[in-house]
């Protein structure tokens, strides 16, 4: 996704931003730019494409100032021109974003009224605008930001300089990571210790919420509230960037939290948000009117990712969908048929069981589409296309940010499919792509039930035994709360769909049995509660995971139910998916496991 960089100096800062927008070159990106503070004024300078471009523009047309940022743009809102490129700016700041910004179009036309003029298709222009209107309602540059943070929807990372501000740059974080750097009477801001190694190895990272107002001289830190905090400093090895925890205590815990910046790194990849659509990055490799069959094959986690894909996939594109685990499937000989279509799904693109039933569809005479995190692995370069999931490396063996990555690629498939089946029509496809737009913020809101759901962890680390429930896409999901909990706590605990209670697990419920029920409030949301009841009936501990809603109208006596926010069904398995692994980290964490390393598990599977 994009990369941010700022710098407030005591030399010209131009070629130094560059420098470290090169090192944010792996995030992915179509435009870059860059703007300084020049004797107090503004001045930009943007290229669409490679960081080359910018660099040549610099020799011919050369920035002075002291002060500067600058930015690598993954588009999201608006092509990939030089004029939607960042920095953008307005008459009184420039500013450059990481993210998206949710409610985009309704601050756009109050501004609009107000007479504001956009100039670009982006919804970061919005916060540029939104500033400067506080500004000219005579708030200095900071209180301006302290007013303008509240009021924006969504997940981000943001940069300010302001005209006539030469000692003044202004960071904020809302479910996108930034970091400050340290230098002799300079500072600096990045999206990540990697953009800030050439010029300091000590960093703040700052956490959801914070704003930090930055001057040559040091550094304040602000939370969401806009109380004045400490944040903690520390040394960065950038050889060691990519294993770097940041402020979290396991690399899961950072993954966890990584969430909303790569489902929305991920997302912004597969879907035109200006228009409401999905547009794939690649040509589907089948004619999607003429199939007859989808075969998804995965192992572990990728493969519950399936299974929440197989039902949207039926939904929206109206076929058939049949799911293996790859190590059963590769021995079945099943047959298939040319007009089929195989979808494999592997975090690391290494997966033997996975590759080998790859290339037994092939064999068979079928296209292949791939969801990998890798671009170079074996899958992804034997696939007839691949469909990259943008989580970054994933260094904690439990899956986090990996899953929910992939189940954003297969919902984008999904409604690419139904709409070149003619069964999903236009309204219909930009009311689910909407509902996609709204995950990744979904999921920074989901995050700050960190605290509540470590107390329910205490209790459950108690545990001997778990059972998890849910319908619909929650069931798959239910499978994979269950397996996280067994990876990383060593508890035994059991996925299943709440209407199969009946068919044996009810056996299973006395008042020691921890029951975990995750529930959005859905079609099927009527029938979990009768299985809730169930339960409750025969004494068992009910987790519940919902919204107030479902929880208020279930009238039962849980033991804690997780409150999560309110949303559109389709898409709650990407956004519970942040509940259910961060009960099972903290349960780990109580019972003083080793988290990132459970015992008899590796990252990849490359063996049979």
């Amino acid at each position: 996704m994009c990369g941010i960089v700022g710098i407030i100096g005591r030399e010209p800062v131009a070629v130094r931003l560059v420098e470290a927008l090169k090192r944010l070159e792996y995030r992915g990106y179509d435009s870059a730019g860059i703007a300084t503070l020049a004797s107090g004024r503004l001045e930009r300078r943007r290229a669409e494409g490679k960081l080359r471009n910018l660099a040549a523009r610099l020799e011919t047309e050369p920035l002075a100032g002291v002060v500067g940022i600058g930015h690598t743009r993954w588009a999201t809102h608006g092509r990939p021109t030089e004029n939607n490129a960042h920095p953008h700016a307005s008459r009184r700041l420039a500013v450059v974003h990481n993210g998206i910004i949710e409610n985009f179009r309704e601050l756009r036309e109050e501004l609009t009224a107000k007479g504001h003029v956009f100039a670009t298709e982006t919804d970061t222009e919005v916060v540029a605008h939104l500033v400067t209107d506080e500004m000219d309602g005579g708030l200095a540059a900071e209180a301006a930001v302290a007013a303008a943070l509240p009021r924006l929807k969504g997940a981000f990372a943001l940069a300010f300089i302001f005209q006539g501000e030469n000692d003044l740059l202004i960071g904020a974080r809302q479910g996108a990571p930034l970091a400050v750097g340290y230098g002799e009477g300079e500072m600096f801001l990045g999206s990540d210790a990697l953009a800030l190694a050439p010029f300091t190895d000590s960093i703040t990272y700052l956490e959801d919420g914070d704003w930090a107002v930055l001057t040559r001289d040091g550094v304040s830190f602000r939370n969401a509230a806009g109380e004045t905090v400490s944040r903690a400093r520390q040394r960065s090895q950038a050889s060691a960037f990519l294993i770097d925890k940041g402020n979290h205590r396991h690399f899961m815990a950072k993954e966890i939290h990584e969430q909303p910046e790569v489902v929305g790194r991920t997302l912004a990849h597969y879907l035109d948000m200006s228009n409401g659509c999905v547009r794939l990055p690649f040509e589907l490799p089948f004619d999607a009117s003429k199939m007859t069959r989808v075969t998804l094959a995965a192992c572990g986690t990728a493969y519950y990712a399936g299974l929440i894909g197989k039902y949207w996939i039926e939904r929206y594109a109206r076929i058939p969908v049949e799911i293996d685990v790859a190590s059963e499937y590769r021995y079945r000989e099943a047959p298939l048929d040319s007009s089929g279509v195989m979808i494999v799904v592997s975090q690391s693109g290494e997966t033997a069981d996975t590759l080998a039933c790859l290339r037994y569809a092939k064999q068979q005479g079928q296209k292949v589409l791939s969801v990998v995190n890798v671009a170079t692995s074996t899958i992804a370069r034997e696939s007839d296309a691949a469909a990259l999931t943008l989580a970054g490396p994933e260094i904690g063996v439990a899956s986090t940010k990996a899953f929910t990555c992939q189940l954003s690629v297969l919902a984008c498939l999904a409604i690419a499919i139904g709409r070149a089946r003619g069964v999903l029509t236009p309204e219909r496809e930009r009311e689910l792509v909407s509902d996609l737009i709204a995950v990744p913020g979904l999921m920074a809101e989901a995050t700050k039930r960190e605290p509540q759901i470590e107390q329910v962890a205490a209790a459950l680390s108690k545990a001997s035994d778990v059972l998890y429930l849910g319908r619909g896409t929650s069931f798959p999901l239910a499978l994979e709360g269950a397996l996280k909990l067994k990876e990383i706590s060593y508890i035994h605990a059991e996925g299943y769909a709440a209407g199969e209670l009946k068919h044996g697990p009810i056996a299973l419920i006395d008042e020691e049995m921890p029951v975990i029920v995750i529930a959005p409030y859905d079609s099927v949301y009527e029938k979990t509660v009768s299985n809730m009841q169930e339960v409750a009936a025969r004494g068992g501990r009910i987790i519940l995971i919902a919204d107030r809603r479902a929880a208020n109208e279930a009238a039962i006596d849980f033991q804690a139910v997780v409150a999560m926010p309110d949303m559109a069904p389709d898409f709650a398995p990407i956004v519970y998916a942040v509940p259910a692994q961060m009960l099972a980290y903290h349960t780990a964490v109580a019972m003083g496991k080793d988290v990132d390393q459970p015992r008899n598990l590796a990252k990849s599977v490359t063996v049979e």
